[in-house]
């Protein structure tokens, strides 16, 4: 379909913040290398799906990097929740941090679900975060309550089911 031994393939006269918002494009969505090969001709851009690969390859770290160090701001509200997780006939809760953006902020592992838990996961956060959020969203779990009393008592704090 394309030759890919032509130079405009093997050198293209793409800029550095080209190749990262291409890269954008396989990292941030669920898309295939083929995928955004076709999203890129429709665009007019001519690339083969190797070249998609090595652009992925040379600047996707730098863009999952980017992903994961969110800043935290203080208007910022936390949803917090757990779901029981099974693992080898042992019942563990998987506690995670979302932000209003849907970044995941923490996930942690726990066989308890009490507050001495939920107070983990809080002080895990502050220290991770460096920066307290306006709100805190969970479920009608009372640990939530004592630990952020305890941790972050200055914080808001809505616990309601049709809140998520």
């Amino acid at each position: 379909m394309y030759d890919l031994s032509s130079d405009h393939l093997q050198t293209p006269s793409f800029s550095t913040r080209d190749h990262s918002s291409r890269c954008w494009l396989y990292h941030r969505f669920s898309l295939s290398l083929r995928e955004v090969e076709e999203m890129l001709l429709e665009r007019g851009i001519l690339v083969s799906i190797e070249t998609i690969r090595r652009w992925g390859i040379k600047f996707g770290p730098a863009y999952v990097g980017q992903l994961r160090r969110k800043k935290a701001r203080n208007d910022d509200v936390w949803y917090l929740g757990e779901v029981v997780i099974i693992v080898q006939d042992q019942r563990y809760y998987l506690w995670r941090a979302v932000d209003q953006d849907g970044y995941i902020l923490d996930e942690i592992l726990q066989r308890r679900r009490n507050t001495k838990a939920a107070k983990r996961l809080l002080t895990r956060l502050l220290s991770q975060q460096q920066v307290t959020p306006k709100r805190m969203i969970t479920d009608k779990l009372g640990s939530y309550g004592a630990a952020k009393c305890k941790v972050m008592p200055t914080v808001e704090h809505c616990s309601h089911m049709g809140l998520k």
